[in-house]
């Protein structure tokens, strides 16, 4: 890594992927995780699912109640999964973890499952079980602190939802299909992170990091906390050059190359700003 000092010019942001903001991000030992829903291809129009909750066991028991930590859902209800194939996924959640060992998910349906059949006939799905107590998965995945995961629940159409080979047409439409979820659980780290040190701490730059290995380059900005330490965390993998801007009589400086990789935080130690 080279760290160079010179006064920066004014940095003009030109078709950048996205510029977000990080914030004074303190390095602690809680890691990011993201629940997504995916879905295996089935013989239907459609699958709705009415999504209500997702739990996560941070604790490894599951008689402790106290284990089972409730995510906030960005948007509870329907989910058609056949609409999120070949790659596509619905983003459930995202929220802060310990860092750690997770075993368990529980995802908590509601009564409102439904299939659309090819011909465009819809049917209730009936769920024997895990509307209320949910169903849980295993999970088995070892969170890293500051790194960002993903845990896709990968719903499989074709074994998830059964006819009842007993059902004929003119019977109740509500017999038909039965909802017995059947989901893979994959946990992957999607993101890194950079932290660091700054001196002296009243330089208090706004710090850029430029990912230079895409084209347009990604650009997240932060600035360091009262003791001159920043973190920006969230980082997909790539070169990145960080920029660090002041005001006089502090100087400007640049740290390059970097290397994030998603399953760690790359930490450019101490950069001196007079």
């Amino acid at each position: 890594m080279k760290i160079s000092y010179a006064l920066l010019p004014c940095l003009t942001v030109v078709a950048m992927a996205f510029l977000a903001s990080c914030g004074k991000d303190n390095d602690s030992n809680m890691a990011k995780m993201e629940v997504r829903l995916t879905d295996a291809p089935g013989d239907y129009k459609a699958v709705t699912l009415d999504v209500r909750q997702v739990e996560v066991n941070v604790k490894g028991d599951d008689i402790d109640p106290k284990g089972w930590q409730t995510l906030t859902l960005l948007k509870p209800g329907a989910y058609d999964v056949m609409s999120f194939t070949n790659g596509n996924s619905a983003l459930l959640t995202s929220a802060d973890f310990p860092a750690g060992r997770i075993s368990q998910i529980r995802l908590v349906l509601g009564t409102n499952n439904y299939v659309t059949t090819k011909d465009g006939q819809v049917y209730d799905l009936k769920t024997p079980s895990g509307q209320t107590a949910g169903v849980k998965l295993k999970v088995d995945a070892d969170l890293s602190k500051n790194v960002t995961y993903a845990l896709v629940l990968d719903f499989d159409v074709a074994k998830s939802v059964v006819e009842r080979g007993s059902w004929k047409p003119g019977q109740d439409k509500k017999e038909r299909f039965l909802l017995k979820p059947v989901i893979r659980t994959v946990a992957n780290a999607v993101a890194g992170g950079i932290k660091g040190m700054v001196t002296p701490a009243a330089a208090q730059p706004t710090i850029l990091a430029i990912r230079t290995s895409v084209t347009p380059n990604d650009t997240v900005s932060t600035t360091s906390d009262a003791m001159g330490g920043f973190l920006m965390r969230g980082l997909p993998a790539g070169a990145y050059r960080v920029e660090f801007k002041t005001v006089s009589p502090y100087k400007n400086a640049v740290a390059t190359p970097i290397t994030v990789t998603n399953s760690q935080i790359s930490d450019i130690g101490s950069v001196k700003l007079d």
